[in-house]
């Protein structure tokens, strides 16, 4: 349980920081009253915005772009692009088809086409509640899984004219970032937009950073540590109850309180230990499944979290075990001798 939310939670995150680091940017200038989530913030920009933005020194790129978070079967970011802009920042790797010819025009990545139907170029995908045919298929890492032309998808969103934010690619980063973000301000207009270089954006993108992420982590694994604790105790309570007269036989013979306790936490161990390899081995099992059914969902397990996981459940185990052991040790010989 722990690994594989863990897993889905981290690797949706680490997804995002690769695709961000894909698209070529290193510098992000939306306005003011955005949100710095993807694809959480209106289209509040004038699309011209881009043209300034080119203007300025050290610019090599400016490409405008409308994201939007949309809730289907999934929630995903549909990329509104100018694409002549957005491939300059780094060029599209095409598997198959090229580039929008059309208004209605959609560009998709290969997960995305071997998710579902199995899309190829020719075929009609819907985007926004709107038939878009599809013109290419790129390599995935380049932002988003959908990508359509932001004229479209302003008039879809009836923000004819708008972009959300602007992606900069600058000569010589980062040796000239500080002088860009310097020359924005310094452009009238411009005061109330934020800039933040690509290295500050992949900061935010971490579990630190994102609201609500760590308590959402430590309640799931608060619960399988409950849920852990509650079934070693209730199996361990109910073997120790089971083995009355075995136990008495043990201290007639001369077992110690600690020897008693020992047994029923080696038991304990053993078991904890048998759960752990399966749990583990499940969820390398559920990667393998996920990755051939669910391409473009990121299912992360990391080292570091295999071995808290291993930490967190052995020890809810040994504690759930705890009392029983101890009740054990303290049963007297005659009366688990004389138990029925």
């Amino acid at each position: 349980m722990i690994l594989s939310i863990a897993a889905i939670m981290l690797g949706q995150l680490n997804g995002q920081r690769v695709n961000q680091s894909g698209i070529g940017m290193d510098m992000i200038v939306h306005p003011g009253a955005a949100t710095n989530l993807i694809g959480m913030s209106g289209a509040a920009a004038s699309i011209q915005v881009a043209d300034v933005l080119r203007g300025l020194p050290h610019v090599e790129v400016a490409a405008p772009v409308n994201i939007q978070l949309v809730a289907g079967k999934t929630l995903e970011n549909i990329y509104g692009i100018d694409y002549a802009s957005y491939n300059a920042l780094r060029p599209f790797v095409f598997v198959t088809g090229g580039p929008f010819q059309h208004p209605d025009d959609a560009i998709i990545d290969d997960l995305e086409a071997a998710r579902g139907k199995g899309f190829k170029v020719g075929d009609t995908i819907e985007i926004l509640h709107h038939p878009f045919h599809i013109c290419g298929i790129v390599e995935h890492g380049k932002g988003g899984r959908k990508f359509i032309p932001i004229t479209t998808m302003n008039e879809i969103g009836g923000t004819p004219g708008k972009a959300s934010m602007f992606y900069l690619r600058t000569e010589n980063h980062p040796q000239f970032q500080d002088a860009v973000r310097k020359e924005i301000f310094a452009t009238p207009g411009m005061q109330q937009y934020n800039i933040e270089t690509l290295d500050e954006l992949l900061a935010n993108l971490s579990p630190e950073k994102l609201p609500g992420f760590n308590i959402g982590l430590r309640v799931v694994i608060g619960i399988a540590v409950l849920i852990g604790f509650l079934v070693i105790f209730q199996s361990m309570y109910t073997a120790v109850m089971e083995r009355t007269r075995e136990i008495g036989i043990l201290k007639s013979l001369g077992a110690s309180r600690f020897y008693i306790i020992t047994v029923v936490l080696r038991e304990t161990g053993l078991l904890a230990i048998s759960g752990i390899a399966l749990g583990v081995g499940l969820t390398y099992l559920m990667r393998t499944i996920f990755h051939y059914k669910f391409p473009t969902l990121a299912f992360a397990v990391t080292p570091e979290w295999v071995l808290a996981a291993v930490i967190i459940a052995f020890s809810g185990a040994i504690l759930g075990a705890f009392y029983p052991a101890i009740k054990a040790s303290r049963k007297d010989p005659i009366d688990a001798l004389s138990y029925e």
